[in-house]
């Protein structure tokens, strides 16, 4: 007997691959994802690959992926996890250029820096300085109609914690692969340096952002407020820029405003592909 749409509905759970590329080292951004994940229990169910510290990465029995941040330079790896990790990048990519059926992707920090690299769209360089805290950043023309920044101010506040940066963008890879400049770091009148790059559209199934946006406020003040954590923030980025990121942290517009909007919009448009794929919402 043909199923309803409801039951198709029922049945239906949306997988989810986490790519983890921490490397065992502590973090608030796996603890940050769970945390946004819960608001979808019963339609997303998950596993998470230890790429950096096991070499593991998902197949393509996934709906979509979320690939994290993580320390270290990105253009440098060990030749086993770094080759396994491009291999399912250029696996997933290959599904999407043939098979009607897309896998939806989301990169974050040294994620969106390794695929940068990958796709050959732009330079990876040492930043003069580590970005460090809570920061304004700027929509293009391209970016405010980004499906996954709806609802963003221009600009919007995001966290944000690198030594590097995306620049020099290949304009004629851009063109060639239909990706798109979503995002540009703040202006900086008195610095004369070229502004990153922060978030590209890859593709129409594919994503990424240079910026923390599963950096929630609440915990993030939890952690820079513990003594020795705020002693050694202090002690490298000054008083002044520790007491800002915290005031940034509890403004109700500025980082809980992208918290509660980019990842969520990702994973919803991600349900709804992989749920109209199933035939879930037409009639019968």
């Amino acid at each position: 007997m043909k199923k309803t749409a409801v039951e198709r509905l029922a049945m239906h759970t949306t997988r989810l691959a986490i790519l983890d590329m921490y490397d065992g080292v502590p973090n608030q951004g796996m603890r940050c994802i769970h945390d946004i994940l819960r608001s979808f229990s019963g339609r997303v169910e998950y596993e998470i690959f230890d790429v950096r510290g096991k070499s593991e990465v998902p197949d393509l029995n996934f709906d979509f992926y979320i690939s994290t941040g993580g320390p270290g330079n990105p253009l440098e790896g060990d030749g086993d996890w770094d080759a396994k990790y491009y291999a399912w990048l250029q696996a997933v990519w290959t599904w999407n250029q043939h098979q009607e059926e897309k896998k939806q992707v989301f990169f974050i920090c040294h994620s969106f820096q390794m695929a940068v690299d990958f796709f050959n769209l732009a330079l990876i360089t040492d930043r003069r300085s580590m970005s460090f805290g809570t920061f304004p950043v700027h929509l293009t023309d391209a970016g405010i109609n980004e499906p996954v920044f709806d609802g963003l101010t221009d600009p919007f506040w995001a966290a944000d914690f690198r030594y590097y940066q995306v620049v020099q963008p290949n304009l004629s890879r851009f063109e060639k692969l239909g990706a798109e400049i979503l995002a540009l770091e703040k202006i900086r009148p008195h610095v004369p340096l070229e502004r990153a790059i922060m978030a590209i559209r890859f593709s129409p199934d594919m994503v990424g952002v240079q910026f923390h946006p599963e950096a929630d406020p609440e915990g993030m003040i939890a952690h820079f407020i513990e003594p020795e954590r705020r002693e050694a923030v202090i002690t490298e980025h000054g008083a002044e820029k520790y007491h800002r990121m915290l005031s940034d942290m509890r403004h109700p517009r500025r980082i809980m405003h992208t918290y509660s909007r980019v990842l969520p919009q990702f994973i919803e448009q991600a349900i709804q592909a992989s749920q109209a794929r199933v035939g879930v919402g037409v009639a019968g």
